[in-house]
């Protein structure tokens, strides 16, 4: 996976003009840690994340941040074995998992191309990785779950809702202005050219089919500066883009949040619209914000009506889940 470096150049990825099918959203957790070891590799350049990186580096794991800098760099080509194909359910859990049991040949593969290049001691370390990849595997997992423990553990419920909020509002303008419309706006190297989406790099150039695999595409908090690809098989046709909405208090503690949404929509149709991320019955948002049935029947029907939550019935109960607005309110709360 490059970032931008030298001339520009397009990664085109060709779709149906019609398929939306072809496009899908995920979140990427190793996506953002690996860009969070940059961030706190460089932390002058990123100033929206100086928010986050004041209290992340005090609480760094010393070694395991050193390994992970070692594989992850502080710019250019990013190994693809960090991270698992995208999905929207994907998990912090499951990406860990996935990372400890990735592919020998493709690690091998990967630390080839950072020997190339790197240089002095970090080459060197790069060499004697490739040179025991299992137990490389097994001490990067290892630094992978201490790093994000201490880093992006504490932030994930804010981030995550930055990320699903950016996803509610793109698949809306999907289904209302069309894949053309909605792929022109996700940043200003991508647009939407004969068929195909079109990314802007300055080192790398390709033409990549997704009308056999479709592509997915994931929103960033931690890579706020530009686009990223991942177009090497066995690996989904991926579009890493900055996330809307990031500002230098996405971090701010979770209170402050519910605050600002108590301050609009009054502190129990804020509690309830926190916590809806999965589906629940009355009864269960009821014990979640510690009111009567009734009284969360009411605020449900309220937020309903606004358009920030969706209930279904599935049996004999009614669920009860936030809509994209809702998420996109959350998100621009943060």
């Amino acid at each position: 996976m490059d970032r931008n470096s030298a001339s520009v150049n397009y990664v085109d990825f060709r779709l149906s003009a019609g398929d939306i099918q072809a496009v899908r959203f995920g979140v990427s957790p190793g996506h953002e840690l690996a860009h969070a070891v940059r961030l706190l590799l460089r932390p002058e350049q990123h100033p929206l994340q100086w928010g986050w990186l004041r209290d992340a580096r005090d609480r760094l794991p010393r070694d395991a941040f050193a390994l992970l800098s070692t594989v992850i760099g502080d710019d250019g080509y990013l190994p693809d074995f960090l991270t698992t194909t995208p999905r929207w359910d994907l998990t912090p859990e499951a990406e860990a998992a996935a990372l400890g049991k990735a592919a020998i040949a493709g690690m091998r593969i990967d630390l080839d191309k950072m020997i190339l290049r790197s240089t002095g001691q970090r080459q060197q370390r790069l060499r004697a990785m490739r040179a025991e990849p299992a137990v490389a595997r097994a001490r990067i997992a290892d630094a992978w779950e201490q790093v994000w423990d201490c880093a992006l553990a504490p932030v994930w419920r804010q981030l995550e809702r930055i990320l699903r909020a950016d996803i509610a509002v793109r698949s809306r303008a999907v289904a209302t202005d069309g894949l053309a419309a909605m792929a022109a706006e996700l940043h200003s190297k991508v647009s939407w050219s004969d068929s195909a989406v079109r990314v802007e790099l300055r080192k790398h150039r390709e033409q990549v089919d997704c009308r056999g695999s479709g592509l997915v595409l994931v929103p960033s908090v931690m890579s706020s500066w530009g686009c990223m690809v991942l177009t090497e098989p066995p690996a989904q046709p991926t579009l890493f883009y900055p996330a809307r909405g990031v500002t230098a208090e996405w971090a701010r503690d979770p209170a402050s949040t519910a605050d600002a949404l108590a301050a609009l929509l009054g502190p129990a149709r804020a509690a309830i619209l926190l916590t809806a991320d999965t589906a629940r019955t009355t009864s269960q948002v009821a014990i979640d914000t510690d009111i009567a049935v009734s009284t969360a029947s009411h605020h449900l029907s309220v937020l309903r009506t606004s358009g920030l939550i969706a209930s279904e019935r599935s049996a004999n109960r009614m669920l009860h889940t936030r809509t994209p607005l809702g998420e996109a309110m959350i998100g621009a709360a943060l």
